[in-house]
């Protein structure tokens, strides 16, 4: 008698996914104990659930190493599982997957649609509509009732993906000419005409190679469930739904923070990267940084004749590199968010130059004076002696505040429109990359305006 064992790392989930106890785990539990197993193990569970439960699992985001998990099925279960899930889903799936072989041989036991189906969507590029659309949704004719087109809805509910919205086509060319809400059809006369309680003019549409940022802000300004997606001939490919958008944002927003934080992005959860990897993910950035530092030695060697005359200047150094560093790194975040969410473009460089620069230089002025403050203050209270000259040790930190913290508003805002006009991903101009930058040209604008300054008296 062959006993089944589980695998140590497998432990309590394992055992809990199988004992459904008095309560049957919700598809949410099920997803949340996969999570925890390794991919064959996983795997292995999986293939023990009902098929339609099996569906859900590996049709729900949440799953992490659904690709790898489904290429650790037997291939003929695969295919079985895939035939039945949504068709941009199964592209997802595809895309995913690490091992070639596995995708070669589960791609081949599919049926011809839906092969014929993810085919069409991998072939756009990513991070566009048609990558994202499915093409399973409810079309109706011109020329039907709202009562047949009532009953076509219910006779294709459990292949689509959304039924909330409608698409009317032209008899002939199969052109979109309109768009009915459920609501709208329910609330409708069933002998009247669907052209009736469909809306002709206005139709909010994308095409296959619209960017998923301005799909997702289509859809947020118009409060959309579901966007369609049009050929040149307003023939309908496809649809985007709400749900869709949510799930790329989310992991797209995930790699940016990872970028943002000056990393490359995981990829994955961050408790299923393994040392190796990790290291890898971050010693580039670091190592980068790391070099961008040494400029900042670079440039007090340069001005070590200065130092050694006026060692008073090295106590407000820390000051001045993390005032320029912060101001880069706010202007940075709200430019790399607001070109994100499309409330800026690429030709608005120029008006957020113009309202960075007045700002930069109301906030330097801002920490000037409270540096001038410090200094008057620590001189007359006896907490600290700068000298004869302390009056111009004040105006140059004051002097120097508001050119550092100017120039590192007008680089971080910059710097998210330059590496996009390049074609480069505007979240790569992370903070700690920004703070680098201004920390070596803070240094600069530091010693040179002490030079003007203090000349003739401390230097």
């Amino acid at each position: 008698m062959n006993i089944q064992r589980f695998p140590a790392t497998a432990g309590r989930a394992a055992r809990d996914l199988l004992n459904t106890g008095r309560k049957a785990p919700t598809i949410a539990d099920r997803i949340e104990q996969l999570n925890r197993l390794d991919v064959r193990e996983a795997a292995r569970q999986l293939a023990t659930l009902p098929e339609g439960k099996a569906l859900a699992v590996i049709s729900r985001p949440e799953l992490h190493r659904a690709a790898d998990i489904v290429a650790a099925l037997p291939t003929d279960h695969a295919a079985r599982l895939l035939k039945d899930t949504a068709y941009d889903r199964v592209a997802d799936l595809f895309q995913a997957m690490e091992d070639g072989a596995r995708r070669s041989a589960i791609f081949a036991r599919l049926d011809p649609a839906t092969a014929q189906a993810v085919s069409h969507l991998m072939a756009y590029p990513q991070r566009t509509a048609g990558a994202m659309m499915t093409p399973e949704f409810v079309s109706v004719l011109e020329d039907v009732t709202v009562a047949e087109a009532l009953d076509h809805v219910r006779a294709v509910e459990k292949s689509s993906e959304t039924i909330y919205a409608i698409y009317v086509l032209e008899p002939e060319s199969r052109a979109l000419s309109g768009v009915v809400t459920l609501r709208r059809l329910i609330m409708g006369d069933p002998t009247a005409s669907i052209m009736s309680v469909a809306r002709q003019a206005g139709v909010v549409s994308v095409t296959p190679l619209t960017p998923q940022e301005e799909v997702a802000r289509q859809i947020r300004s118009h409060n959309l469930l579901a966007i369609p997606v049009l050929d040149d001939k307003r023939n309908v490919l496809g649809i985007v739904t709400v749900d869709d958008v949510i799930d790329t944002m989310i992991a797209d927003t995930t790699e940016d923070a990872h970028k943002f934080g000056g990393m490359e992005a995981l990829g994955k959860p961050y408790m299923q990267i393994g040392l190796g990897g990790m290291i890898r993910k971050r010693a580039g950035w670091l190592a980068a940084l790391f070099l961008g530092e040494m400029l900042t030695a670079s440039a007090m060697q340069h001005f070590e004749g200065e130092l050694e005359k006026a060692i008073v200047l090295t106590l407000f150094v820390p000051l001045i590199m993390s005032s320029g560093g912060n101001s880069g790194s706010q202007a940075t975040s709200l430019i790399i968010r607001a070109l994100a969410l499309g409330e800026l473009k690429l030709s608005d460089w120029w008006k957020v130059a113009l309202r960075e620069l007045p700002t930069g230089i109301a906030l330097g002025s801002m920490l000037g004076l409270v540096g001038f403050a410090r200094i008057t203050l620590w001189q007359q209270i006896g907490l600290y002696d700068y000298g004869p000259h302390w009056v111009l040790i004040g105006l140059t930190v004051f002097a120097a505040l508001i050119g550092i913290v100017t120039f590192g508003s007008m680089a971080g805002s910059m710097l998210p429109f330059l590496l996009q006009r390049l074609r480069f991903d505007p979240a790569s101009a992370s903070a700690p990359f920004v703070a680098t930058l201004v920390d070596v040209s803070g240094l600069v604008i530091y010693f040179s305006v002490a030079l003007v300054i203090l000349s003739g008296t401390l230097l």
